[in-house]
Order: structure tokens, then C-alpha cells, then sequence
């Protein structure tokens, strides 16, 4: 073993302040892995007792910059530009988001702590013992894009519907279950089940991050550092401080893929396909099953779209865009029924400050996704285009036979 791999002698790696701290020596200098759990106040004690204890010259924590400054700062949803976000097509991206931090939101309150409040201690009891904060995870947007363009095409709608289901679970947790949960046979076996279901997304989201950290910390400052990670990173950061750092594999795990050839052109084959039953329709089959299968068209792709927004209680002008728009964004995938519908619905029950102010808490509950009208547009660009999608399958069983 070279001098530059971390000592891997069992009285170098052992137990230290609790069974959540790991203590490695990596190239000559200290490093304390604790491993946290993101909503536990058991993690929050353990990480300010090990830095205060320690006086670590480094401390690094879990956070990229974007993700740091919400979490001191908070989210700043009121300098949000919806209708930039629309016209960007970035609703999906934002809807995620919500989604995500509704899931995680819902967990700390059975626990009554903030997520990432162990990562806000980090922080503080750095800055209070005088030691430098690193800042070592990638960042979010690039994770969560490699994770969803390295995702076989056929198997996004699972990972969408995961998320989806996430809004409506109502498992609860404690302490006692966060404990358990931190141990390494059960991270383990979880771990090995999100990759076995979904191996891609275990190994951007886990993995690459893994990677991205150990490099991050094995280049800190110090002699002695302090790192703050998710529990589910302790075992993949310790393999990867044990093998040489690899520059080269750090660049290949922060690059974005560009969109695969099937997302580019998926969205345009079933309206090309269907502009094509339509042209041959016209000159070949009975004009007036032609009329038919065109009225069929309409109503199905308008009646469905408006029915999605409708469910997500939009504004009556919102339901009546969905409607008309529904029937031609169908064949022009650039611009979509449900960005047609949040774009109403935008400007005619725009949100209200306190809608900005109080997101956070609204989405925690289901419920609270249609009391808030930010939330509220996600619902409407959501269903409008879920049922946009829906009408255009069932007008097909019309347009078959002008085939």
C-alpha cells in the first residue's frame, strides 16, 4: 500500500463518540466520517458533541452551494419567475423538487426536526471553533439530470411514479427507527435493493456521489477533518478513500450527458405518426368517418386535458385553454397542453405572497398542494398534460381505421 492511501489497520479504523463516527487516517491526516441521518436529532447531538470534541481544522458536510444557502437561508420561492420557468420548460425539474421536499419535510415533522439540520449544526459549530467549512457534494442539478438521462427511457415512469408516490405516503418514523436505519447491514441491504429495482439512478444518486465526496474531503484542508455525510455514504466514501484519487474519474461523474437519441425523438414520432394517419385518412378513407375520427381527435384530446385541469381546480379560464390547446399541442411536442394550462392559470390566479411564504408547509400535505396556488399550477401543468396524453391514446382507437 502507497503513502497515499488511507491506513486500513483495524486500530485505524474503529469506533469513536458513537457507533454513527468513524475515525480513518487518509495520506498521514485524520479524517472522522459521522454518518447521519438527515431528520434524526440523535445525528444533530452527535455531530456538534464530535466537532466540538474534535476540534477538526476542516469540517465538510453534504451540501452543494445551492442546497447550503437554502438551508441557511431558506428557499426565496418569491423570487421565483413562474412564467420563465415555462417558458424554460422546466416544470417537470420543479415539480420534482417540491415533491422532493414535501417527502422530506413530512419525515422531519414526525421527528420534529428540520431536514438537514445536522448539516446547519456542521456549519455552525465550525464557524464557532474557528475550523474552515468545505462544501464537498456535487451539485443537485447535475445529479438529478445524469440520474434521469442515464435512466433507460422505458423505465423513467417508475422512477416518476416513486416520486409521485412519495406525496401520499404516510409511513412515520422515530428516533428508534432512524437508529436502526443508520446502521451499515441495513443501509447495506437497502442500497443493494435500489440497485437491483434501479441501478442507474443507485448509482448517480449513491455511488458517483460517493466518489464526488471522497475526493472532495481527501483534498480538504487540515490535518484533521470532520466530515458530515448521509449515513447510506459512509461505506462507499471509506472504499473510495482507500483506493488512489483518480482527477479523471471526477470530471466523467460531474459531465451531463446530452438527451438520448429516443428522448429527442420519441416526442415527435406520434405525431408524426399521427399527422401521417390524417393525410392518408384525407385521401383515402370515407370523408365522413374522416370528419369522425377528426371530431374524435378534438374531443379526446381537449375533453381529457380539461378533465386533468379540472382535477387540479383551475382557474375556469385554465380549464377552457386546456381544452382548445390540448387538440394541437398533441402534435407540436415543443409546447404541451400542460404548459398551455400553467401559463393560464399563471396569469389569470397568479400566486399571492404568502402562497411564496408558506409552500413549504402546505406541500407537507397532500392537501395543501391545492389550498396553495403555487403548488397548485405544478397540479395544473400535471394533470392537464397527463390528461392531454390520455386523450391522445383513446382518440387512436378512431384514427386506426382510416388506416
Amino acid at each position: 500500500m502507497t503513502d497515499s492511501l488511507p491506513t486500513t489497520d483495524p486500530d485505524d479504523v474503529l469506533p469513536a463518540h458513537d457507533a454513527d463516527v468513524t475515525r480513518v487516517h487518509v495520506d498521514g491526516r485524520e479524517v472522522l466520517l459521522v454518518g447521519t441521518a438527515h431528520i434524526s436529532q440523535e445525528s444533530v447531538d452527535v455531530v456538534r458533541q464530535v466537532i466540538e470534541d474534535e476540534q477538526p481544522d476542516t469540517v465538510c458536510v453534504e451540501l452543494d452551494a445551492e442546497r447550503f444557502q437554502s438551508l441557511t437561508q431558506g428557499q426565496r420561492w418569491e423570487d421565483l419567475d413562474l412564467i420563465q420557468v415555462i417558458k424554460d420548460r422546466k416544470m417537470t425539474f420543479l415539480l420534482a423538487r417540491l415533491a422532493l421536499m414535501a417527502f422530506q419535510k413530512r419525515m422531519g415533522n414526525y421527528t420534529g426536526v428540520k431536514p438537514g439540520a445536522e448539516m446547519a449544526a456542521a456549519a455552525e459549530e465550525a464557524e464557532a471553533q474557528g475550523a474552515e467549512l468545505e462544501l464537498i457534494d456535487r451539485n443537485v442539478q447535475i445529479t438529478l439530470l445524469r440520474a434521469w438521462r442515464t435512466t433507460p427511457f422505458w423505465r423513467r415512469a417508475f422512477v416518476a411514479l416513486s416520486l409521485l408516490a412519495g406525496l401520499f405516503d404516510s409511513g412515520e418514523v422515530d428516533e428508534a427507527d432512524l437508529a436502526e436505519l443508520r446502521q451499515s447491514p441495513n443501509i447495506t441491504e437497502i442500497l443493494d435493493e435500489l440497485g437491483e429495482i434501479l441501478p442507474s439512478v443507485k448509482g448517480v444518486v449513491v455511488d458517483e456521489r460517493d466518489l464526488y465526496m471522497a475526493h472532495k474531503i481527501r483534498n480538504a484542508d487540515g490535518e484533521r477533518i470532520v466530515a458530515v455525510v448521509g449515513a447510506a455514504h459512509v461505506p462507499g466514501i471509506l472504499r473510495h478513500l482507500q483506493q488512489e484519487d483518480d482527477p479523471a474519474a471526477i470530471d466523467a461523474v460531474e459531465y451531463v450527458p446530452p438527451r438520448s437519441y429516443i428522448s429527442r425523438f420519441l416526442p415527435w414520432m406520434i405525431p408524426v405518426l399521427i399527422i401521417g394517419v390524417f393525410t392518408f385518412g384525407y385521401f383515402n378513407a370515407d370523408p365522413e368517418y374522416f370528419q369522425t375520427a377528426t371530431l374524435a381527435w378534438v374531443v379526446a384530446n381537449g375533453a381529457f386535458s380539461a378533465v386533468g385541469a379540472l382535477a387540479a381546480l383551475a382557474h375556469p379560464l385554465t380549464i377552457v385553454a386546456a381544452a382548445a390547446a390540448a387538440p394541437f399541442t398533441s402534435l407540436a411536442p415543443i409546447v404541451g397542453a400542460g404548459m398551455v394550462a400553467a401559463f393560464i392559470q399563471t396569469i389569470f390566479a397568479a400566486p399571492r405572497v404568502r402562497d411564496f411564504e408558506s409552500i413549504g408547509d402546505d406541500i407537507v400535505e397532500w392537501t395543501g398542494w391545492w389550498k396553495n396556488r403555487l403548488s397548485r399550477i405544478m397540479l395544473v401543468f400535471f394533470f392537464s398534460s397527463l390528461g392531454s396524453s390520455i386523450g391522445t391514446f383513446v382518440a387512436l382507437w378512431w384514427l386506426k381505421d382510416l388506416l
